[in-house]
């Protein structure tokens, strides 16, 4: 006889926790889904995706998620995931609170022996120095009560070669059984790698070391972008010149700026966390100095060329072409184009706005407006 698949709760049902909640259903588990937005839950319920990504578009309808906002539903689980979003306050200063709160509901729904898992993005430390003394508090004790594991989401929304079903995944936990039960979770739904770290502060540096290369890579190329303006160089014809040596150089793009939820957010993490530790990020902080500061260099370049032609930023008609923090997406979260947009305010320009993804924020329903 074929054993049951343990039953898996998702908390957070957002570009993380619901292609996970699709996955995990069209493997053969029991899944239900948490979120506390009710309108989410009953699109979900009806088969429709709240985010436009093809991966969701064409399996949530043929997924059994029972999605709800009702916590008590956390009892029925063997499993429970949280996905939910870390973001930084207005001081950068990381907010742990929707993890908190996540874990608070697992508690109030306690169930012995079940395996906890942390896919939201943290600092190293946060598993042991705040999520274990949360379940202390509360009389449960880790390897007895109830197993921890972290497994690092990886998602890239708008990508459709590369997403839930095939990404390598890397976990760690408390003890080698949680371990295991993480990683046999994982190898059952995901066909890409499974690796196993060997502490779960080793699993929650693997994120925002990942994101941290990114956006010091991008702040390199920002700054490049910069000076070889001055020195009239294409940047971009450079950057393709020097990915024809694929061994040691992989390419980023200089932009007006970085967004979403993971890459601007994700280095602050580190950076405070290290300052408990008694160490200074100062690289990284540049590194996101130099990120923050490419909406306005944007805009210098946009008056330096009204300048050739003589015409005033003031009064002018500008036309903005997206709005989420990249292609293909509706996520406007940490998007620079809201900088922009303020930036131009400022300066008395007109700007006349389109995003196909989001519509309902753009100025102009079509590019023929």
């Amino acid at each position: 006889m074929q054993k049951k698949k343990p039953s898996v709760c998702i908390i957070g049902l957002g570009y993380v926790g619901l292609p996970l909640a699709v996955q995990s259903a069209l493997k053969g588990y029991q899944v239900y889904g948490l979120d506390n937005d009710s309108e989410k839950i009953k699109k979900i319920n009806s088969g429709k995706s709240p985010i436009q990504e093809e991966f969701l578009e064409i399996n949530l309808p043929k997924a059994n998620i029972h999605a709800t906002t009702n916590a008590k539903v956390i009892r029925q689980c063997d499993v429970s995931i949280v996905c939910v979003p870390t973001p930084v306050d207005e001081k950068k200063i990381p907010d742990l609170s929707p993890v908190r709160g996540a874990v608070e509901s697992i508690i109030k729904n306690f169930r012995k022996g079940q395996l906890v898992i942390i896919e939201s993005t943290i600092n190293p430390g946060v598993c042991e120095e705040v999520v274990e003394p949360l379940f202390a508090a509360a009389g449960y004790k880790v390897n007895t009560d109830y197993y921890l594991a972290h497994c690092p989401e990886r998602i890239n929304p708008g990508d459709s070669k590369w997403n839930v079903t095939n990404i390598n995944r890397v976990v760690g936990a408390s003890d080698k059984k949680g371990l295991q039960m993480a990683a046999d979770f994982y190898e059952n739904i995901v066909d890409g790698q499974i690796m196993q770290m060997s502490s779960i502060r080793e699993a929650e540096a693997v994120k925002i070391v990942e994101n941290s290369f990114r956006d010091i890579n991008i702040a390199f190329v920002n700054e490049l972008a910069k000076s070889f303006d001055k020195l009239g160089i294409d940047v971009v014809e450079v950057i393709k010149g020097a990915a024809t040596k694929p061994f040691s150089f992989m390419a980023h793009w200089p932009s007006c700026g970085v967004g979403g939820h993971c890459i601007p957010v994700d280095p602050y993490y580190l950076i405070e966390r290290a300052k408990l530790s008694g160490f200074d990020h100062e690289f990284m902080k540049i590194a996101r100095k130099v990120n923050l500061s490419m909406p306005d260099y944007t805009i210098e370049l946009l008056q330096d060329t009204l300048n050739e032609i003589k015409m005033p930023l003031n009064g002018t008609t500008v036309g903005v072409l997206g709005l989420s923090y990249k292609a293909n997406v509706s996520d406007l979260r940490e998007s620079p184009v809201k900088e922009l947009l303020k930036l131009l305010k400022k300066n008395k320009a007109k700007a006349l706005v389109f995003d196909p993804f989001v519509l309902e924020k753009s100025t102009v329903k079509s590019l023929s407006e």
